[in-house]
């Protein structure tokens, strides 16, 4: 007889996750405990990853507040997430938001934890001859965070990626823009401490 252990295991770990709504989570689990006590072991998979998935959502949800909404004379468009599947493996958790001017300024911020950016912005860091090499980048720095900013003297597009921590890279694009105090004042807006402890925990 297969042991319960495991699906007891990895039934009251999704409760301890977050905090979830019985009607959509608690019940399934206790479907899929039916089913899987019952032997109907697809049954009780394929319910544990609909649980899984209500359970994600709701993580995602929390995680898009992270990102600030549109300043003064701004719009913005519904932040975007990406914290799971084959994409996230190679680029991690991903937040996105677009915000507009009506001038035609665009700027996008991102928060990504575990990105393979970060292994890159270190050796700059380390090997600041990198970047003196391009004459459109140099070290930047935030809040005592430390990063690059990349400007081509003759563009309106501004790029400033900053490293938080040893898993955070926060990043602000920026097109149509005099200097790169739009993309600062939206990282002004942001409360770095909180977006590290979610994102890399």
């Amino acid at each position: 007889m297969l042991s319960r252990a495991p699906f007891f295991v990895l039934a009251t770990s999704l409760c301890l996750v977050a905090p979830v709504r019985a009607d959509e989570v608690t019940d399934q689990l206790d479907i899929a405990h039916k089913a899987y006590e019952s032997g109907e072991l697809r049954t009780a998979i394929e319910t544990l990853n609909f649980a899984v998935a209500k359970i994600q959502e709701q993580m995602t949800a929390n995680l898009v507040k992270l990102l600030p909404e549109p300043l003064a004379g701004w719009t913005a468009e519904a932040p975007e997430s990406q914290s799971g599947g084959m994409a996230a493996m190679i680029t991690g958790t991903t937040l996105t938001r677009h915000y507009r001017r009506e001038d035609g300024a665009e700027i996008t911020l991102s928060l990504m934890a575990d990105s393979p950016l970060m292994p890159m912005l270190t050796m700059a860091m380390s090997m600041p001859f990198v970047m003196q090499n391009n004459q459109d980048m140099q070290t930047y720095s935030f809040k005592g965070y430390r990063g690059m900013l990349e400007h081509a003297a003759d563009s309106t597009d501004y790029e400033i990626t900053l490293m938080v921590g040893n898993r955070l890279v926060i990043q602000g694009k920026g097109s149509q823009l005099a200097d790169s105090r739009a993309i600062e004042a939206y990282f002004e807006q942001l409360d770095l401490e909180a977006i590290q402890t979610a994102l890399t925990q």
